[in-house]
């Protein structure tokens, strides 16, 4: 299917199975960093902060990764969208302590799509370091393709692409998908028969004939993908019509199922509202969780916060609402409390 569609030159050596995309990680991750009987402890690059929540403790050792700040571009009084910075990405450029970069694509929690330009230039870069540049595609390209914007698919030599079944409908069939040079591969085979002994059969058996056959491809672009398409459009709409006269901003919803919102200046934070939220039973994450490895104490991460649009229309809409009326109730209290002090 690969060969076919996509034109990667791989053969089934260049392919395993793992349970669970987290296990792949947990694999991978502990392969290529951590400590090491000689020469330096090696680290994760993560050269755009914010990024998955579970890869934060997945390492055998400590301090396992290094993450650089993102750029932010506004696209509009509302919207923006992080980019690589390649300024801040340089101060890691002679550091001999990276073993592997890795990006999810989309991200999760921003819903932010690396452009092509930039997974070349993390490409080219790990290429020159002689390390792999990992690409979680969990939500990507080419199943289950929640994408709504520009993304060609990408695997060559020194490339490790993961994939999952969960995105698919399927998260409790645990299946992960690793397309790697065969030397990867004969260690995640390795690794899986010390862990697993073997990898569930359910879900690759449940999706042979899909894949065999193609469909798989077609039921992602026809139908995953524009589900979630538009429910990310209605979220939007949403947020438009409820934080009316909040200084909210979200990034741009360009796949994945989450909305990132950056509430600037917020006068309490992620956490604080996160507990809020949760006594009116609205469940978010609070966004400091998503900044492994970033060594500076950064504001804005303790302004921002994940929220799922992947439930039933009307859940989500009620949710927004509660949430824009919690921001606003802590800006006002705030703004009182300023004008009872002034």
């Amino acid at each position: 299917l690969l060969r076919s569609e996509l034109g990667w030159p791989i053969t089934p050596a260049n392919i395993a199975l793992t349970n669970g995309s987290q296990t792949a990680f947990f694999i991978l991750f502990n392969i290529f960093a951590g400590q090491y009987e000689h020469g330096p402890n090696k680290r994760v690059l993560l050269p755009l902060a914010p990024e998955y929540i579970g890869y934060a403790d997945i390492g055998i050792d400590r301090d396992l990764f290094l993450a650089s700040r993102p750029g932010i571009d506004h696209l509009d009084e509302h919207i923006f969208k992080y980019r690589i910075d390649t300024d801040a990405l340089a101060e890691f450029d002679r550091a001999e302590d990276i073993g592997a970069i890795c990006v999810s694509r989309p991200t999760n929690p921003t819903g932010n799509v690396l452009t092509d330009v930039e997974i070349d230039q993390l490409s080219n870069l790990a290429r020159q370091r002689g390390i792999p540049l990992i690409i979680d595609s969990a939500y990507g390209t080419p199943f289950p393709n929640i994408i709504f914007t520009a993304a060609t698919p990408i695997w060559d030599k020194g490339i490790i692409v993961t994939m999952s079944l969960s995105k698919l409908g399927l998260p409790g069939l645990r299946t992960g998908i690793v397309i790697a040079d065969e030397d990867v591969i004969h260690s995640i085979a390795g690794a899986n028969a010390i862990l697993s002994l073997a990898t569930g059969s359910f879900g690759p058996a449940l999706t042979e004939d899909l894949i065999r056959s193609g469909a798989i491809m077609e039921l992602s672009r026809q139908q995953i993908q524009p589900f979630y398409q538009n429910r990310a459009d209605d979220a939007m709409q949403w947020l438009a019509e409820y934080m009316d006269g909040v200084p909210y901003r979200v990034h741009k919803p360009e796949g994945a199922i989450f909305l990132w919102l950056w509430f600037p200046e917020l006068p309490i934070d992620s956490e604080t509202l996160y507990q809020r939220l949760k006594q009116r039973r609205v469940l978010v994450i609070a966004g400091h969780h998503f900044f492994p490895g970033l060594q500076d104490d950064w504001r804005h991460r303790y302004e921002c916060i994940r929220v799922t649009y992947s439930q039933d229309p009307d859940t989500v809409r009620e949710g927004i609402r509660i949430i824009a009326d919690e921001v606003r109730r802590a800006y006002t209290e705030n703004a009182s409390s300023s004008a009872r002090k002034a």
